[in-house]
């Protein structure tokens, strides 16, 4: 087994010890997401130096998934965002996941993707302590998505890379449709939305989703 391969026997093993397998079909938890970056170890290095470490500050839902003290500035034609997050760990490719709103501010137009499908994007400057790095690809728009467990998929009736719709509770609730299912025994059941989108429908880490189809 290689690097990544051994990374996907641990995440599962790691769901089934935290309970993850159980889904509650009456609700889906949810995780609002602000602008972050996945870095490729390359790129980690040559933005911060040879055999740098991340430093976690904490767990996020998703297993072996975590937030870093360490941050970038990504630089576009027409402005500079900074103190965008890290999130960790390394990934086999870096990606740059924005708000719609950032296009905007940075000068640059990115299409609503899925994590992973970078063919086609723009790309982006990165500005580390020890190194800047010019993107060719991998910036996105992260598309909303629930993350389940493949038991999950057939609990809910889904399948991995189906489109649903959702049901979102409260004073400003209403629905979502597009809202992709990623099906697979490395993740923990979430729906996986943007700042901006959760906070057109006032949604909140409690808010209650339930697929509608």
């Amino acid at each position: 087994m290689g690097k990544y391969d051994d990374l996907a026997a641990l995440l599962l093993e790691a769901i089934k010890e935290g309970g993850y397998l159980k889904a509650d079909l009456s609700s889906i938890p949810v995780g609002i997401s602000n602008r972050h970056i996945h870095l490729s170890q390359v790129d980690l290095e040559t933005l911060f130096g040879a055999g740098y470490p991340l430093t976690k500050t904490k767990d996020l839902s998703q297993p072996m998934q975590y937030a870093c003290k360490e941050t970038l500035i990504l630089a576009g034609p027409k402005g500079t965002i900074e103190k965008v997050r890290i999130l960790g760990p390394a990934r086999k490719e870096t990606q740059v996941e924005i708000l719609l709103a950032d296009c905007f501010k940075l000068g640059i137009t990115a299409p609503v993707r899925s994590s992973g499908d970078l063919q086609g994007t723009p790309g982006i400057t990165l500005i580390g302590p020890k190194g800047s790095i010019l993107l060719s690809k991998g910036v996105l728009i992260a598309q909303r998505h629930i993350h389940m467990t493949l038991d999950d998929a057939h609990n809910f009736g889904v399948t991995d890379g189906e489109l649903v719709t959702i049901q979102i509770d409260g004073l400003r609730g209403g629905t979502y449709s597009n809202v992709l299912i990623r099906a697979n025994n490395t993740s923990a059941l979430e729906f996986h939305i943007d700042t901006e989108e959760a906070n057109a429908m006032h949604l909140a880490s409690t808010s209650k989703i339930t697929i509608t189809k």
